[in-house]
């Protein structure tokens, strides 16, 4: 990272995250001037890269609205859960934005870069059940959550379904770090409050999920 983007991080955040059943939470790692500014990025990747309503492979819609950045996207259809190189209208995916490479590399370190940034928009009454993360090739990457937008009750629990949950209020400007053995915990945002935050003018929540997909040698996902 370079100095600049250094100076968009809250120091005390990034030296000190709270943690919630071994997921690192930076709580207010991007002020507010560098929400605004990681907002006008997203803005980018939606123009080149539509948001779309994805279906599970059962048939029904999910609540949220997707789009990705990256090497690769990750979409859901009947056809099943995988990444794709490009988007569902064909055109490849956009970069990734720096400013989002630059905050993994302050809470993830540089060792891989990441090559899918998921883009979920949770419209007033949206969700996400809970979940793992395994349709990736490396597991010793971890997966960085970065919220834009409205508060967001986020729930965790074990890698066992029934493990016991859980959960903490994402804000504007908190990065969550799945590393470690919280890697593969199952996970979920129960719901979220509308019009709570001031970035978005309309109301609604951005999350970006940042992924390694490929395994360590560089094979296919």
């Amino acid at each position: 990272m370079t100095g600049a983007d250094l100076d968009e991080l809250d120091a005390a955040s990034l030296a000190a995250p709270a943690e919630l059943k071994g997921v690192r939470i930076h709580q207010g790692l991007l002020p507010p001037a560098a929400q605004a500014a990681l907002l006008d990025d997203i803005r980018a990747v939606v123009r080149a890269a539509p948001l779309v309503r994805p279906v599970t492979p059962g048939g029904r819609a999910m609540s949220v609205r997707m789009t990705a950045a990256g090497a690769f996207g990750w979409i859901t259809d009947r056809a099943g859960y995988r990444y794709e190189r490009r988007h569902p209208s064909g055109v490849p995916w956009p970069p990734i934005p720096a400013r989002v490479r630059a905050i993994w590399e302050a809470v993830a370190g540089p060792a891989r870069a990441p090559e899918c940034c998921l883009v979920n928009w949770y419209a007033d009454g949206a969700r996400m059940g809970l979940h793992q993360d395994r349709d990736e090739g490396d597991f010793g990457c971890p997966v960085v959550s970065i919220s834009l937008g409205d508060d967001a009750l986020f729930r965790v629990g074990g890698t066992e379904r029934r493990a016991p949950t859980r959960s903490i209020w994402l804000r504007s400007g908190d990065v969550a770090v799945m590393g470690g053995a919280a890697r593969l915990a199952w996970h979920g945002v129960d719901r979220t409050r509308f019009a709570s935050s001031s970035l978005l003018p309309d109301g609604g929540r951005i999350n970006l999920t940042l992924r390694v997909v490929t395994p360590p040698d560089g094979g296919a996902a």
